[in-house]
């Protein structure tokens, strides 16, 4: 195995690590980053050992060469963070203000302390978290101590592609802190989350925000009938704007612009959904990521914000065949599986730009959509979506105890229409046997889609894949459409298809695709190709792992633009209505992306890509809207 550094990783400013502000939705003036040098320490036991290991530069989990650390945190042990920080008057009123501790991520099992004092808990390696650490913290000294536990493969917590026993398309397991520690001081009431969601067709925003004092999570989501799409005289949404002459007695101010253009300056109550008619419609997507500002007022407390005015469907084209909707025009979406891995930060990007980098050359070279796959990242990446224009479809992320690979992987890509057959609740055979795990999995769907809701990037949810930990499929989709009627779902990627959802998926790496169309729904190609292309001195391993190999930028070119061919092009017109190819980047023994691994080399011709990428987009807008 050979040590891979991405060119941000190399330059990387220990004294400034992932610095912007972390959650771009809800922006606040007070902001203390906690990223930087940590005391950290590994331990067989449970309690806080005497002395520390030494130093940990967060956000990098220990097993990151980034962190300073490269040490594997077990599951039958304890990992330890302690840091000092010190506050004064000037960031925090102990008298006048709550004090908020946030941590992006932290994989797997996180209790916080504060001067000693348990300040929260939380379960689950991929979401964000927070404590109100008023009453455990002081002005002057304080102490922040968190234990962390990661079970890896090993239980049934939600895991993604990380294993012990990497090797293939399973990677080198992470752990511990890997996202943007920050605390903000906020007044004793504040705004503590908003909802955006637009009724295109009737060019209204809905905006829903909640006080400290609201109940969230579940309460955050919008209510919908049992249809999960707005139809246009049925948004599913509260009434219309009450008369200006109870607008007195509202204490939420909100100011929506358009370009620097006051548009909209409004009151409304607090914790109450709230319907906004826009002067003008701007419609967000690929070609025009337009986005709205906004500034919230509520009390002492004020927040920047934005939202996008979009929609996505499902709809007929002049053919009859469904196709993805956007803005109610038939859409292709052409895109590049994306796993989110880096060789030096394993998790975590080693810089805010290095994210940017990623989307912006997929877009470049004539993509428009990303699956994000098993794994949820930070709130930034999906902002960079929102502005660049990138389509994002977000799998959830996948756990259960030991994946039979015969039954899961084998079996189905041999015989996919048996897979598609079997139920899913034969919980044994899909690692679900654990109740408390599978009620951990609607716990993180849940709060997946509350913490991402805002992003107008993300069109489509994908609960399972390839039957990873799968089970009860069509109640989940279900449960997806109640929490989001404003998104897709495609409700098992692969095959172990239940029927459910809006997307008929298909994942076809060996044999010439012939895609047949689906009277209930959208066809897509939500994985394919796979050409395997290792680069000597960019590789981590000397092991390939593709699903055909190449060996030059000229033949594997070649091959995807052939393929685009004989099975994209071709099947558009065969009810074809989404591409997903595999993948952004090599990952390990993976080497079937578009850059090296340490994002140094593209490996395609760049002109020839994009040349043909533009003709697909163009026959498909020809054979859609023909």
């Amino acid at each position: 195995m050979k040590q891979l550094y991405t060119p941000w990783g190399e330059n990387l400013d220990v004294n400034n690590v992932l610095s912007e502000y972390p959650r771009p939705t809800l922006v606040r003036e007070s902001f203390l980053n906690l990223n930087g040098y940590w005391d950290y320490a590994i331990t067989n036991h449970k309690e806080l050992p005497p002395s520390f290991d030494g130093k940990i530069l967060v956000p990098f989990s220990p097993e990151a060469v980034l962190s300073g650390v490269s040490k594997q945190l077990m599951p039958y042990q304890t990992l330890f963070y302690q840091r000092e920080i010190e506050l004064d008057e000037s960031f925090y009123d102990p008298d006048t203000q709550r004090l908020i501790l946030h941590f992006g991520a932290v994989d797997q099992v996180a209790q916080v302390l504060v001067n000693g004092s348990l300040v929260c808990q939380h379960v689950g390696g991929y979401l964000p978290f927070s404590a109100d650490i008023s009453d455990a913290a002081v002005l002057g000294k304080n102490c922040i101590t968190v234990r962390v536990r990661d079970y890896t493969d090993t239980s049934h917590h939600s895991r993604g592609k990380q294993t012990l026993e990497p090797g293939g398309m399973w990677y080198t397991p992470q752990s511990g802190i890997w996202q943007t520690v920050w605390m903000e001081s906020v007044p004793k009431n504040y705004i503590k989350e908003v909802k955006f969601t637009p009724d295109y067709d009737q060019g209204e925003i809905s905006v829903l925000l909640l006080d400290n004092r609201a109940k969230s999570s579940e309460s955050i989501l919008p209510k919908s009938s049992e249809s999960h799409l707005p139809k246009s005289n049925d948004s599913h949404l509260p009434p219309l704007n009450p008369p200006a002459t109870s607008l007195m007695e509202n204490n939420v101010s909100i100011t929506i612009m358009a370009a620097g253009e006051v548009l909209i300056q409004q009151s409304f109550e607090v914790n109450t959904e709230y319907r906004i008619k826009l002067p003008k419609v701007i419609s967000w997507s690929p070609e025009n990521p337009f986005l709205y500002d906004v500034i919230l007022e509520y009390g002492a407390d004020r927040i920047t914000s934005y939202f996008a005015m979009r929609k996505i469907s499902v709809g007929k084209d002049r053919e009859g065949f469904l196709r993805f909707m956007l803005n109610n025009q038939p859409y292709f979406h052409h895109g590049l599986l994306d796993q989110g891995y880096w060789p030096d930060g394993m998790y975590t990007p080693p810089s805010d730009e290095a994210m940017r980098y990623d989307i912006l050359t997929m877009k470049e070279l004539g993509f428009n959509t990303l699956r994000k796959h098993i794994k949820i990242e930070p709130a930034r990446w999906y902002y960079h979506c929102d502005k660049i224009g990138m389509l994002v479809w977000q799998d959830m992320v996948n756990g259960g105890s030991h994946y039979n690979s015969v039954f899961v992987t084998y079996f189905p890509t041999i015989i996919t229409a048996a897979a598609r057959r079997i139920k899913d609740n034969a919980y044994a055979l899909f690692g679900r046997e654990s109740l408390k795990g599978r009620k951990q999995f609607y716990q993180e769907v849940r709060d997946t889609i509350a913490t991402l809701y805002n992003h107008p990037s993300i069109v489509l949810w994908v609960p399972f894949n390839e039957g990873w930990g799968q089970f009860d499929a069509n109640k989940v989709t279900g449960y997806v459409r109640r929490l989001d009627f404003t998104r897709l779902v495609n409700q098992a990627s692969g095959w172990f298809d239940q029927g459910g959802g809006d997307v008929f998926s298909i994942h076809n790496y060996f044999r010439k695709l012939k895609a047949k169309p689906d009277k209930n729904r959208v066809v897509a190609v939500t994985e394919y190709g796979g050409f395997a292309l290792r680069v000597e001195n960019h590789s981590f391993h000397h092991k390939v792992y593709g699903y055909r190999k190449y060996y030059s930028k000229e033949t594997l070119t070649k091959a995807f633009c052939g393929l685009l061919i004989s099975d994209i092009i071709k099947n558009l017109s065969k009810g074809l209505s989404a591409a997903i190819y595999t993948q952004v980047s090599d990952i390990e023994e993976e080497v079937n992306g578009f850059l090296t691994y340490d994002r140094k080399i593209l490996k395609f011709d760049e002109k020839k890509v994009k040349r043909w990428n533009q003709k697909l987009m163009a026959e498909a807008n020809k054979i859609f809207k023909a």
